[in-house]
């Protein structure tokens, strides 16, 4: 735990930060009034254009809400996505969800995918063979749901409406073209060109960056020039959400059927009848595919079971191909994300989760440089990040597509046993869990001792644990502690303070801690605006007194000049919720641990 004064300009570039005079308080400015005139037309100027209002741009959206960042969203479609196709919503995502504070109506309204059963062929018919956990036990505190994209879509928006007063979402605009200048510090360096459809006027906007979340036909991406590597096979899937009547014992389960007419996996739905069925159907041509085709697919699958379809409330049918962009960004100023930059196939429900997670990785790199507290270097880890992210994605997609191929298991002699147990192991990766960032100016190039806490990973997210808030007994979780907000978190894992050492070695820490903070905190800001301070100790809650908390963790903050006491926290036991043993969890060594902690939760150092 102990920080040494060698150490501590380290922890200072670790954390990439410089000294700002920008006001850190959340005021929302949507668009500069400044303007620009190219070839008559008006420019309009923000300092980020988005470019679509999906998962990745309204995720992005949010983190710039929050951080007062003047920025548009022009999207093609005539109004707010109200089918989305996309519907799986991993644990990953629903934490940031809650890191965002708006989790609680995902959890409410989404159907929650607990278990996960297996049929295989028996004779002409089928038979259940397994049963299986949907998340690993204790992979995340958080689970997996089930909710319409259009839904996801709309917290989204309600979240910037909430911060901001307006969503500024121009809808019914195509891009006609996009350039970017190569003067490092020119203000407007990018220049869009929209056209409405409703009446061909076009618009232009001057934008310091440019997010291209404009999907798989990626208008921005052609007009950059930027290539997808990767190809698509003949394999033909189909998909239909519908009401039907049905004596399948596990139709509200997620469950993957093989028998010998084909494939199936089932998705259950919100609401109380609403699946969605998954449904191999060979090599075909997709435009010969009907609506009939499916169903009739779908009743060979199910024998000896009986499924009436009683309403489609959608179908489709695609072929499985898997590409990836040559490149994520464009002269440090345009950046894509989501199905602009990668596509795969729907089964393994990775689709809209990770376009939302480029956009959560993004949003808070690109507010940070335009307040002026950051290098625009630090972007260039997004590429390094994500795109690396996006080709296991395409790795990952290949395997389990296989996977679910009937011709493939039969070729490699892979049984029933050998397909649930492949698919369990692929489980922490489907959950959103298994993403690692290498070394780079946010991730330690230094070596680490691991063995401080042995369950908490330089490079991944930071994952949560019950503790005990020593202010008013509260058990939660920690990550609750660190929302996002723009702030850096620095958790330090005191010990038992109640001993004399470990005491005398959290003040030499925290005095430390709190020159870091006073170095890169603007003058007139709460102490706790730019990095904020934890304290989590593992003596028994009833012996500790408040004055024996450094007051680093307890900064005086508000116009009211109050002390913030909602940081400190005890691993001990709850009134009504027992013992959470985070220490265990984390697998803190006895004599602790310093964890720096990204605005995105992801661990950069012990």
């Amino acid at each position: 735990m102990s920080l040494s004064v060698e150490e501590q300009p380290s922890l200072l570039r670790t954390i990439c930060l410089k000294r700002t005079s920008y006001d850190t308080s959340i005021i929302f400015v949507h668009f500069t009034k400044r303007s620009q005139q190219r070839d008559g037309v008006m420019a309009e100027q923000v300092d980020v254009l988005i470019c679509g209002s999906g998962s990745a741009g309204l995720c992005a959206a949010v983190w710039l809400a929050r951080c007062g960042i003047n920025y548009k969203i022009v999207e093609r479609r005539a109004g707010p996505l109200e089918n989305g196709q996309a519907d799986g919503v991993q644990c990953r995502t629903v934490e940031i969800f809650e890191s965002f504070g708006i989790s609680e109506n995902l959890l409410k309204e989404a159907y929650h995918v607990l278990e996960v059963a297996f049929w295989a062929a028996e004779g002409e018919g089928i038979k259940r063979t397994h049963y299986a956990a949907d998340t690993e036990p204790g992979l995340s505190h958080q689970p997996h749901v089930i909710l319409n994209q259009a839904r996801i879509n709309g917290m989204l928006i309600e979240e910037i409406q909430r911060v901001s007063g307006s969503v500024g979402i121009e809808y019914g605009c195509d891009i006609q073209s996009v350039e970017v200048d190569i003067v490092p510090e020119d203000s407007a360096a990018c220049c869009v060109t929209t056209r409405a459809i409703s009446n061909g006027q076009e618009k232009v906007f001057r934008s310091r960056y440019v997010l291209a979340c404009d999907g798989a036909h990626s208008a921005v991406r052609k007009s950059l020039g930027i290539a997808m590597v990767g190809d698509s096979t003949n394999a033909i899937w189909g998909v239909m959400d519908l009401h039907a009547r049905t004596d399948f014992p596990d139709i509200r389960k997620k469950a993957i059927i093989h028998s010998r007419a084909g494939n199936l996996m089932i998705i259950p739905r919100e609401g109380d009848s609403m699946i969605r069925f998954y449904i191999e159907l060979g090599d075909a041509n997709v435009s010969d595919i009907t609506l009939a085709d499916l169903q009739e697919r779908a009743r060979r699958i199910f024998q000896p079971y009986s499924v009436e379809f009683m309403q489609t409330v959608w179908w489709s049918a695609y072929s499985i191909g898997q590409r990836l962009a040559d490149n994520f960004a464009k002269a440090g100023r345009v950046f894509l994300t989501g199905d602009a930059g990668h596509t795969h196939s729907p089964k393994a429900g990775q689709g809209m989760n990770v376009s939302l997670q480029d956009g959560y990785n993004i949003g808070w790199k690109l507010a940070s440089v335009l307040r002026g507290q950051s290098s625009p270097r630090i972007l260039e880890t997004y590429i390094s990040e994500r795109q690396k992210t996006a080709a296991q994605l395409i790795d990952f997609d290949r395997f389990f597509t296989k996977l679910f191929s009937s011709s493939y298991r039969q070729e490699n002699g892979i049984s029933s046993q050998d397909f649930k147990d492949q698919f369990v192991k692929a489980g922490r990766y489907t959950a959103g869990q298994g993403v690692r960032y290498e070394e780079s100016v946010f991730v330690s190039p230094g070596p680490t001792d691991e063995s401080l806490a042995r369950n908490v990973t330089v490079g991944m997210r930071f994952p949560s644990a019950q503790v005990v808030r020593f202010c008013d007994a509260r058990p939660m979780q920690l990550v609750a502690a660190l929302p996002a907000d723009s702030r850096w978190h620095v958790v330090v894992f005191a010990g038992d303070i109640l001993q004399q050492t470990v005491a005398a070695r959290l003040i030499k820490a925290a005095a430390k801690l709190q020159d870091i903070i006073d170095t890169f905190t603007p003058d007139g800001q709460d102490a706790n605006s730019v990095i904020q301070g934890v304290l989590v100790f593992a003596s028994k809650r009833v012996k500790v007194e408040q004055n024996m908390i450094p007051d680093v963790f307890t900064p005086i903050t508000g116009k009211w000049n109050i002390k913030h006491l909602q940081k400190v926290f005890v691993d001990d036991e709850s009134y009504n919720s027992g013992h959470g043993r985070a220490y265990e969890a984390y697998g803190i060594h006895p004599e602790g641990c310093l964890i720096i902690i990204r605005p995105d939760q992801f661990k950069q150092k012990y």
